[in-house]
């Protein structure tokens, strides 16, 4: 039966979690250099118009119609048909059939915007779109249907009969983009320059405004899963404040002892990572069994202490290794992602979300469920998101030319600045020689004054 304040609260819900896809773009465009800044957010800007037309046609099938296998979707929902404004008889039953699918769509459209960090300000925007929609297609909604597809009996993706958890998307979405970043900053190879020249972000106050708007969402992305208002999304818009704070202050305390100042862009950055933490556990951890309610946060707090201990670490790792995963993707989110599969299957509690983790007496079943999870998913996104992009190469390029990136993505891809700081003469396309210059003129001329 259709219930107008689950339906309102999910609306809102997919509004916030759209929301986060321009967020994703102000944190990426500021974390890269200024001449690469406007086209970074029109990668995310442009991957929201490009995932929702894919999703309408033929994603949201594959992702969520009748079940094939325990792998895949059917096209029985092609174009929408048979989502109509009734509620689903098995996905969110209280809310429309279209709520839902619109819901899901704002998390498909995020996934593959999370990626471009791994090869910003180096890849042609033509062959961006195309991995986008076939990214979508052939990693992602499988991956979707393994986790979260569901018939009359219930779970009919194979990792849901497995008994894997994911409230939100801990690993559809943040261990797939997480891994498909790793899988493309190898494949894209090193900006020019790297390790030589200076890469520091140009905007650091955009990179907080992204990581706010992304803060702000994610309450639409964890509390709104629960696909209804009530008890269980409150749940997990708590465990999912505490566990981003928790994180936020663990990065800045270790910027701040080992780099003697507490970064900004670290606060931010540790604010993501224990969003990303928290996602897969948010609607099954809550108090500490038996305690009635007392310690309530202390498994968010855990797992956001975690979340920025790791991706710190991670992020440390990928620098030593000289790998130019440009802006920390597989850091945050891959392994975010991973440790927080990890923790679900040691802090769920049976009576907030019906599986049993290790704390609850589990034994260690739910911890090589989650395990089994995590490393399906590591392996099928790590093959195909390399087969995908390798093929790309081979037909479109993926980088822009040596002189296309040294000019900047702004106006080599777009023909157009994000920034005039001073009077500027017309744009030259690329590999345009540049003017000679001109004599000054004489002190007290005209063209002086």
């Amino acid at each position: 039966m259709l219930d107008t304040g689950d339906t309102t609260w999910i609306l809102i819900s997919a509004a916030l979690v759209m929301l986060m896809t321009p967020g994703v773009g102000f944190f990426y465009g500021g974390l890269v250099r200024n001449k690469n800044a406007s086209a970074t957010i029109m990668q995310s800007f442009a991957i929201l118009a490009v995932v929702s037309v894919v999703w309408v046609l033929w994603g949201y099938s594959l992702a969520f119609g009748p079940d094939r296998g325990g792998i895949i979707g059917d096209l029985s929902w092609f174009g929408l048909r048979n989502v109509g404004l009734e509620p689903s008889e098995i996905y969110a039953t209280t809310i429309p059939h279209q709520a839902f699918m619109v819901f899901q769509m704002m998390f498909a459209v995020i996934t593959p915007a999370l990626i471009i960090g791994a090869f910003a300000e180096r890849a042609k925007f033509s062959t961006l779109m195309v991995f986008t929609v076939l990214w979508v297609t052939i990693v992602y909604a499988p991956v979707a249907h393994w986790v979260w597809a569901l018939d009359a009996n219930g779970a009919t993706g194979w990792l849901g009969e497995l008994g894997a958890l994911d409230f939100a998307g801990g690993t559809v979405v943040h261990i797939n983009a997480g891994v498909a970043a790793l899988v493309a900053a190898l494949i894209f190879g090193r900006r020019l320059g790297y390790g030589r020249e200076p890469m520091e972000p140009h905007n650091v106050s955009m990179v907080v405004l992204g990581a706010v708007l992304l803060w702000f969402g994610w309450f639409g992305f964890n509390a709104g899963s629960a696909l209804a208002a009530g008890g269980l999304a409150t749940n997990a818009f708590v465990v999912t404040h505490v566990a981003s704070a928790a994180a936020a202050l663990t990065w800045v305390g270790l910027s701040w002892y080992f780099h003697k100042k507490p970064s900004i862009v670290g606060a931010a950055t540790g604010a993501v990572a224990g969003l990303v933490a928290i996602t897969p556990a948010a609607g099954f951890i809550g108090s500490w069994p038996g305690t009635d309610g007392y310690l309530n946060s202390a498994p968010a707090l855990l797992i956001g202490i975690g979340a920025g201990l790791f991706t710190y670490l991670a992020v440390q790792l990928r620098i030593k290794l000289n790998l130019d995963d440009s802006l920390d993707v597989w850091g945050v989110h891959g392994v975010g992602g991973t440790w927080g599969a990890f923790a679900t299957g040691i802090f769920a509690v049976a009576a907030i979300g019906g599986g049993a983790g290790l704390i609850d007496g589990d034994g260690g079943g739910q911890l090589a469920k989650q395990l089994a999870g995590i490393g399906a998913i590591w392996g099928f996104s790590f093959v195909g998101t390399g087969v995908i992009l390798l093929v790309l190469d081979r037909v479109m390029g993926l980088r822009i030319t040596e002189e296309e990136e040294q000019l900047g993505l702004d106006v080599s891809q777009h023909g157009e600045r994000g920034y005039i700081f001073e009077e500027a003469s017309p744009i030259a396309p690329a590999g345009t020689p540049a003017p000679t210059p001109q004599p000054a003129p004489p002190q007290g001329s005209s063209e002086a004054s």
